[in-house]
């Protein structure tokens, strides 16, 4: 188990479930728990660990034992490997080039059956296409093709019948966080709990509040979005159980037929979308990803003068001269999250305010990564490259610094939504008393 740490709705481990059955016997789950991890700080290893604490409960109801290895699988799950004997290694899917070296690291050391499982699209990223899209345009139609065939419920996995002699494992909560060597002065957050359970509960509110979803997606003071990223990202719960939830929603009530249809629009192809990029494209945090007219117009446009040039520091503590842009910085390093919308408008300043587009990505990747609960995901890389480098999107009118990069500035904010709210939610004094 990887990136889809979850009992409900996992295609992974109901494949693995089913091969086991067929060989009559036990299922083992196993966790590599790597001590670092790109950015990540105690914020993301937190509610990362408490899910898994749920699951490992929650696995021992079904007969099927949950260990934790501490280390990479090159250092933890091949000698593991070799001392259990299995018979067949199932595993998920994640498109990030530190997974697949993993992947290849245990790969190369087997001797068995490798099964690989993407439990976290809708229709598997290698199935939709074989090349990456070069935007939503090409990539929506292959999948609404293919929606019929896998949009349909999924079933659960029984009580595992042949048992392992191997006891089931104490999650031991305490020795596994002693054993981490990540920041810990980036605080975790209270306003969404870890776990399956709290992450459809989440789901079920938001199912409640889907006819917000189609007008007010794109105001950052509204609460009209689902809020269900981390849950996604941490595999808590499946993108397909949101769809038929919203699906079923819409079906039942036919004036949410347009916010469902937007929201499927998101979770689904603009999601997925991002798994193809990073699957097809190594250079998905550089800009290598940039497609070769915003390379060239962003080249052509490096020397142009800026307003402003800040260094990390400076964007990381939202001392900007930028009020709006200090409240998006400050939103995501409290609450560990920001609105969509202004996701793209904090990044876009980053290219406009820093020296050149490689630090530009470099500082928004960085940032992302460390403070975003979400962060170190295909949908975070993805956005950054769209706003910075127009990955997904197309040529603009001509600007200094983007060249013909899409601009956004905090007067069209202003059009859209009331940025002075936002900038009084997210003030030091209402954030900080």
């Amino acid at each position: 188990m990887n990136r889809d740490r979850r009992r409900r709705d996992n295609w992974a481990l109901l494949h693995a479930q089913a091969e086991a059955i067929e060989r009559k016997v036990p299922l083992l789950v196993v966790f590599c728990l790597v001590p670092t991890f790109l950015q990540a700080t105690i914020r993301q290893y937190g509610f990362m660990l408490r899910g898994l604490e749920e699951l490992a409960a929650d696995l021992g109801h079904y007969d099927i034992p949950f260990h934790v290895l501490p280390g990479t699988p090159k250092e933890a799950l091949i000698p593991w490997i070799d001392e259990i004997g299995p018979s067949l290694i199932v595993t998920d899917f994640e498109p990030l080039r530190i997974k697949e070296r993993w992947l290849n690291d245990v790969n190369e050391h087997l001797g068995i059956p490798f099964h690989q499982v993407d439990a976290h699209n809708v229709v598997p990223c290698w199935h939709v296409s074989q090349k990456r899209e070069y935007a939503a345009a090409t990539l929506r139609p292959k999948i609404h093709r293919l929606l019929p065939e896998f949009l349909h419920d999924i079933p659960d996995i029984v009580r595992h019948p042949f048992t392992s002699d191997r006891p089931h494992a104490q999650f031991d909560m305490p020795s596994l966080r002693k054993r981490l060597r990540v920041d810990e002065t980036v605080a975790e957050v209270v306003w969404i709990r870890p776990g399956e359970k709290a992450a459809h509960a989440m789901l079920g509110g938001f199912i409640e509040r889907l006819g917000s979803y189609a007008l007010h997606r794109n105001d950052p003071t509204k609460a009209a979005q689902s809020g269900l990223s981390p849950c996604f990202h941490f595999g808590q719960l499946a993108p397909q159980r949101a769809a038929l939830a919203a699906t079923a929603a819409a079906a039942a009530d036919p004036s949410l037929s347009e916010s469902c249809a937007s929201f499927l629009e998101e979770l689904i192809v603009r999601r997925e979308l991002a798994d193809n990029f990073t699957f097809h494209e190594p250079g998905y945090d550089t800009t290598d990803a940039f497609h070769p007219w915003a390379r060239a117009t962003l080249d052509a446009h490096r020397n142009d003068p800026r307003d402003h040039i800040y260094d990390y520091e400076t964007w990381d503590n939202a001392a900007t001269h930028d009020e709006l842009w200090n409240a998006a910085q400050r939103e995501m390093v409290t609450t560990g999250k920001m609105h969509g919308y202004m996701r793209m408008y904090w990044a876009k300043k980053i290219l406009e305010w820093t020296s050149s587009p490689e630090a530009a990505m470099d500082i928004a990747v960085a940032l992302n990564d460390r403070y975003e609960l979400d962060g170190r995901d295909p949908n975070g890389y993805a956005g950054i490259a769209w706003s910075i480098g127009g990955v997904h999107d197309r040529p603009w009118p001509e600007r200094p610094v983007f060249g013909t990069v899409r601009y956004m500035n905090a007067a069209g904010c202003a059009r859209k939504f009331d940025t002075k709210a936002y900038i009084a939610a997210h003030s030091p004094t209402t954030l900080f008393g």
